[in-house]
């Protein structure tokens, strides 16, 4: 997930023609893994018997060993932040304080929480690009902006969905342990036909060739839709679901 990160980010920062420091990268990539091992050891805290789910049990298991790594993560952190460029390091403050209070509210986000993690991943992602850029954004770059939130949310909701049984044995919340396996799979098809319909006017209208990437994305991610039962053995929806994030690399290197 880190690594997507830095992949999308690079994507972004070439679409949008501007560079990106090798500190910032490393924030956040640190960031965000930061992020996603602090949600996971406060989950695994709250669990008394064995997770589960794997990756709540890994984390169980290692614990204090993860939760090393974790403050060293920060401290290595902090100290980039004496690197990166000072517009950066303001928008980033901003973003810091969102993501704090959503920690703190997390408990009661319920059907909320794949939404803001998908809006908070994106801001992440988009952070640095979008704050070194100058001048607005031209149609095509905010459609896909748009298409790329939508695709970070239907990652978040399809975890749910797989997900759902485990969770609720663990008494997690979620969309799916909220609204229930219909409403998510109503709203994933939604999600599946806006993307369709945004990627189509993508076609007609604007270039395609960076937009393909996201549809390559959305491909994998709606092939992980229909084919739940292959999918659901040996949690092969995360690897995927996860792995699509780093498909922009392929237009990165172009």
């Amino acid at each position: 997930m880190a690594a997507g990160a830095v992949i999308c980010a690079l994507f972004f920062a070439k679409i949008v023609s501007v560079s990106i420091l090798p500190y910032g990268l490393i924030s956040l990539g640190l960031t965000v893994w930061i992020i996603y091992t602090t949600d996971h050891l406060i989950d695994a805290r709250k669990i008394q018997q064995p997770a589960a789910t794997e990756r709540h049990r890994f984390h169980q298991q290692h614990f204090k060993i993860l939760l090393t790594l974790l403050i060293g993560s920060v401290m290595i952190d902090c100290t980039q932040l004496f690197f990166i460029r000072k517009i950066v390091f303001v928008q980033g403050l901003g973003l810091a304080s969102i993501i704090a209070i959503y920690f703190l509210l997390q408990r009661y986000l319920r059907f909320l929480k794949e939404v803001i993690g998908a809006l908070l991943y994106s801001g992440g992602v988009l952070l640095i690009p979008l704050s070194l850029k100058n001048g607005d954004l031209n149609s095509a770059q905010l459609f896909l902006i748009a298409q790329f939130v939508i695709t970070a949310l239907i990652n978040l909701l399809l975890f749910s969905w797989f997900d759902k049984t485990q969770d609720e044995i663990d008494r997690h919340s979620s969309f799916a342990t909220t609204m229930g396996d219909s409403s998510t799979q109503m709203v994933l098809k939604i999600l599946f036909l806006i993307q369709a319909i945004l990627f189509l006017v993508q076609f007609v209208i604007f270039d395609l060739k960076f937009a393909i990437i996201l549809v390559l994305m959305n491909a994998l991610l709606f092939l992980v839709f229909i084919r739940k039962n292959y999918f659901k053995e040996e949690d092969r929806y995360r690897f995927l679901g996860d792995a699509v994030f780093l498909l922009p690399l392929i237009y990165v290197l172009l």
